[in-house]
């Protein structure tokens, strides 16, 4: 009985399972592989049926040859061997496909990021030579009236202007600067890290270490430009919510790899419980990602944060070559 039961078994999963397979073909469209596969497992169901017949049932007539189960089980036997020996072209049709996507996506990761810079840089140029030449011919005319002015009510009245006037422009500027630093794009990611630094009111509460040996190296516009929102915001997500009082800042260049290490003594968070608004944690991957880099983001309550960065100067990508090193091994 019990050896009974263990054919029906068998006869009922590998008839199941062939129908599944069957269902699946149009996924797989119609590859080769997949179908010598369904013709194996089908031959499988029907010697698993003969061997129930020539076992259990008594009437010859309903007994095939036993001639035919061999065959059957020579069939099965070679479509499942031909599939699994051709199964690597699946594979690497799977494979294909997946890089495709990756390189799509980051081709338009690229590009949102590239136009996101671009229209920085335009909103940056039109405040700094709009706004800013009207605002000091307005700090200007302030200055004329303030020599004219006679009585002492007037001219405190004036000041009190020209100190609005003169605090819109370091508004402006500042703004101006943020949107699109030209101290990055004329002097490279180390001053325009330096300068973020050392302008920042709130930075000036904190103390920030940052150690690098990069001197007066450029690299590629988007390397740079992604670098240094990267920074800013890592800081600004320590000023806002963390707490800290301490930030080490790393910036290393070696081997055409740029490594970025960056920690504070805050209050920490939980990573997966971050709720992401505006350029946050997951845009920060993002933009890591779209160079073909390498993020790693740790923390936890009560111990700060640390990021690590990896970024290739040369275009290759780190984490394909890990992977590779990896598959290697």
């Amino acid at each position: 009985m019990v050896l009974k039961a263990l054919i029906i078994i068998s006869i009922i999963l590998q008839t199941l399972a062939t129908i599944a397979a069957i269902r699946l073909v149009r996924l797989t469209k119609y590859n080769s592989i997949w179908i010598l596969l369904i013709i194996g497992m089908a031959a499988m169901s029907v010697t698993r049926y003969g061997q129930y017949v020539q076992t259990f049932v008594d009437d010859s007539t309903a007994k095939a040859p036993n001639e035919l189960y061999i065959w059957l089980d020579a069939v099965a036997s070679l479509c499942i061997a031909v599939g699994v020996l051709y199964a690597h072209k699946l594979f690497t049709y799977i494979g294909h496909l997946d890089r495709q996507r990756r390189l799509t996506n980051k081709r338009i990761l690229t590009a949102v990021l590239r136009t996101e810079e671009k229209f920085r840089s335009r909103y940056s140029r039109e405040l700094h030579d709009g706004m800013g030449p009207l605002l000091s011919s307005a700090k200007m005319s302030m200055s004329v009236l303030a020599k004219r002015a006679e009585d002492e009510e007037n001219r405190e009245l004036i000041a009190s202007t020209s100190a609005v006037i003169e605090e819109a422009i370091r508004s402006l500027r500042e703004i101006s600067n943020n949107l699109s630093p030209q101290v990055l794009s004329d002097f490279g990611l180390v001053r325009g890290v330096s300068n973020f630094i050392n302008k920042s009111p709130q930075l000036h509460a904190i103390e920030v270490n940052f150690v690098t040996n990069l001197r007066k190296e450029r690299f590629d516009q988007d390397i740079e430009v992604i670098l240094y929102r990267v920074i800013c915001e890592l800081l600004n997500n320590s000023l806002k919510h963390s707490g800290c009082k301490r930030i080490d800042l790393s910036l290393q260049y070696n081997n055409d790899r740029i490594n970025l290490e960056y920690a504070d003594n805050g209050c920490g968070f939980n990573p997966k419980a971050v709720v992401d608004c505006g350029m946050g944690m997951s845009n920060i991957t993002s933009r890591i990602n779209s160079l073909g880099g390498l993020v790693s983001i740790t923390s936890s309550k009560g111990h700060g944060m640390q990021a690590s960065i990896t970024v290739s100067t040369i275009g290759e990508t780190i984490a394909n070559e890990e992977e590779n090193t990896d598959s290697k091994h």
